[in-house]
């Protein structure tokens, strides 16, 4: 009997230690469960983290065809940063782009020439994005490779008619200019002198027009902004006074041709979160490589 009971006894003692056991390990896949949950928690937060903001909404900027290459550049990126914002760009002219900042018909304007007295009169206000070399173009098979500011003032004034008197080939000179309102022409003129007096062979509505036009006549010269004509085949573009138009002189100033990109706002009016934020952005040191890639001079 004895033997017995001390055999029971042990097989009571064994069932309480393997029930022991199993609680220890109950215990510890409920902390590796819980261990999890913390991880996934962890996990939440660098995604918060990686998103930055919760933008969303959208942003509309309107104006001027010579800042297209720069404004859509930033477009697709800050796109990319906020996934939830559609950024829209509408290439209709400087003036149009002024007027649509004053009516509200879009969040940003812009421009390529700084705003008139009167506009900023009307409440509007300017912050320089970036510095636009106007490149003075030619074909890519003219014998002219440099004019001064007077020559191309009198050959846009028609007061010279033929490439023969500037030391080029023998040809009736064709002018191609861009319509009234835009901020290229604006700039060309207001620098050249040329204001109402330009003799233009074709006055087209985009900076890509004045471009073609000038690839498809040995006989034509034109302007551009810098950041459409790198790049392109067909055309040249010539040195002024024996400067070329590049990034570093319009940044120094020693290239004469040269105007600001604007963007254009109204004074006392507040942006919506995602226009701000673009703003601010675009107006960052973290747009500069992205403004200089689309071959524009950024200010900081």
């Amino acid at each position: 009997m004895k033997k017995l009971t001390c055999l029971g006894l042990a097989l009571v003692m064994a069932l309480s230690l393997t029930a022991c056991g199993g609680n220890n390990n109950s215990s510890s896949n409920s902390n590796g469960t819980g261990n999890s949950n913390t991880g996934s928690a962890a996990g939440a937060q660098s995604t918060d983290n990686n998103t930055q903001t919760d933008l969303s909404g959208s942003v509309t900027t309107n104006g001027s065809t010579s800042m297209e290459k720069v404004v859509l550049t930033l477009n697709e990126q800050f796109m990319i940063d906020h996934p939830d914002v559609k950024a829209s760009y509408d290439p209709t002219g400087s003036s149009t782009g002024i007027e649509a900042a004053k009516n509200g018909s879009a969040d940003i304007g812009l421009a390529s020439r700084a705003l008139k007295d009167e506009e900023v009169a009307d409440g509007l206000k300017s912050t320089t994005l970036a510095l636009d070399g106007i490149a003075i173009i030619v074909n890519a098979d003219s014998a002219i490779s440099d004019l001064t500011v007077e020559q191309i003032a009198q050959i846009f004034k028609g007061e010279v008619a033929n490439w023969s008197e500037m030391g080029g080939a023998d040809g009736t000179i064709a002018c191609i200019g861009r319509e009234g309102g835009s901020g290229t022409r604006d700039g060309f003129e207001s620098i050249t002198g040329t204001e109402d007096v330009c003799v233009l062979s074709q006055e087209l509505t985009s900076t890509g027009a004045v471009i073609e036009a000038v690839k498809n006549n040995p006989q034509a010269i034109g302007y551009a902004s810098l950041s459409a004509v790198e790049g392109q085949e067909g055309i040249k573009a010539i040195t002024v006074n024996g400067v070329a138009c590049s990034e570093e002189t319009v940044l120094d100033g020693s290239y004469e041709i040269q105007r600001p990109f604007i963007l254009v706002t109204k004074e006392g009016e507040t942006l919506s979160e995602a226009a701000q934020a673009w703003f601010d952005w675009a107006t960052s040191a973290a747009a500069s490589d992205l403004i200089r890639a689309a071959g524009a001079v950024p200010m900081v």
